[in-house]
């Protein structure tokens, strides 16, 4: 069971105390217990899922979106991981844990673990590699994960808690941020009327980061990729946009505009 190479690592959402893992539950020394889905997967939210988590249909339209038009951003984030190396890999907000599953497949000796609000999305995620323990939790609440337990946080286009992610890296450990620069999918946006990027996003995240984090490398990708109408509509599905509208689509030229930074724990 994937779960297992967590064992020693999450910690209870209402205590912190240490989880025993077994085939059914995890329980806590104070007697906190939480039920393991039969797909393989922990819930730990503590409640409903948010209105706006994930949905099936999203998670489907971005995996073939990662599998596709999106793979040189798999890299992208595969390169800044094995750059650092790691034993332990968290990825917090881990949707499909596609991402989370590339990296360990290029770092055979770590383990993952794959967090994220949605329980469509830990569903799909505790199938997706055998070296990942997928889990329900909510980043803004606090990541089930034991203080110092990780070498490598990833957040992929994904809400950001750097004072909870600073608790569960081990010090010197790295956090991985992937973020939109002002270009990514501007003539999709303005074609399709979508979601507009906060143009005081990279401010707000230096910001948010300062004292905690120091910054260790910063790479752009910025690519131009012909997508079919299928490719146009799956990405306009997997995300936010998914809830606000349900265009017809066409072929279009797409701009893929990230930047992938690694940070280092002060």
């Amino acid at each position: 069971m994937s779960l297992d190479v967590a064992a020693g690592f999450l910690v209870c959402p209402l205590c912190r105390g240490t989880l025993e893992l077994d085939a059914s539950s995890a329980h806590c020394p104070a007697g906190h217990s939480f039920d393991v889905a039969r797909q393989g997967y922990l819930n730990l939210l503590g409640g409903p899922q948010p209105k706006n988590a994930d949905t099936a249909p999203m998670l489907e339209a971005r995996s073939r979106v990662l599998s596709g038009l999106y793979g040189e951003v798999v890299a992208l984030v595969v390169r800044a991981a094995s750059a650092v190396g790691a034993h332990v890999v968290v990825d917090a907000g881990a949707g499909t844990g596609q991402y989370v599953a590339a990296v360990l497949e290029a770092l055979p000796d770590a383990i993952g673990i794959a967090t994220d609000v949605s329980v469509a999305a830990a569903r799909r995620a505790a199938g997706v590699h055998p070296r990942l323990a997928s889990i329900t939790a909510d980043t803004w609440k606090g990541l089930p994960v034991a203080d110092g337990a990780a070498d490598v946080v990833l957040c992929v286009f994904a809400p950001r808690n750097p004072a909870d992610f600073a608790r569960v890296l081990a010090p010197a450990g790295h956090l991985v941020v992937v973020t939109p620069e002002p270009d990514h999918l501007r003539s999709l946006r303005a074609a399709y009327g979508l979601l507009d990027l906060d143009p005081d996003k990279d401010i707000r995240l230096e910001q948010s980061l300062a004292g905690v984090f120091e910054l260790v490398s910063s790479d752009r990708l910025t690519r131009a990729v012909d997508a079919t109408a299928e490719e146009v509509a799956d990405v306009i599905a997997m995300g936010p946009n998914a809830f606000h509208s349900d265009p017809a689509t066409s072929p279009e030229m797409l701009e893929i505009d990230v930047r992938c930074r690694t940070y280092r724990r002060l």
